[in-house]
């Protein structure tokens, strides 16, 4: 069984978005939407109301090393039902 919610995204940027009631994920390139949806109602106890998903591309870059590769990440951004909140990103 794949780990479909890997990490919560949590930036300047999209605590913005927390105030409109969406937050954001990073997921398994694999996941579907609603594959995603039913692990945020799972983990979070929370109903969701929609999703959007992007794909960041990976990109060359330098390390101390040499040369290293960033793989490709996907994000989903998940929209809850109005009142619903995520005490996780709240600071709770």
């Amino acid at each position: 069984m794949k780990q479909v919610i890997k990490k919560p995204l949590i930036t300047e940027k999209n605590t913005y978005h927390n105030a409109s009631g969406v937050y954001v994920f990073e997921v398994d390139m694999t996941a579907s939407k609603p594959e995603i949806k039913t692990a945020v109602e799972k983990n979070f106890k929370v109903k969701v109301n929609s999703i959007r998903t992007s794909v960041g591309r990976g990109r060359a870059k330098m390390t101390k090393f040499g040369p290293g590769k960033v793989g490709h990440w996907k994000k989903a951004y998940v929209k809850l039902v109005e009142g619903e909140k995520i005490a996780l990103f709240e600071g709770v």
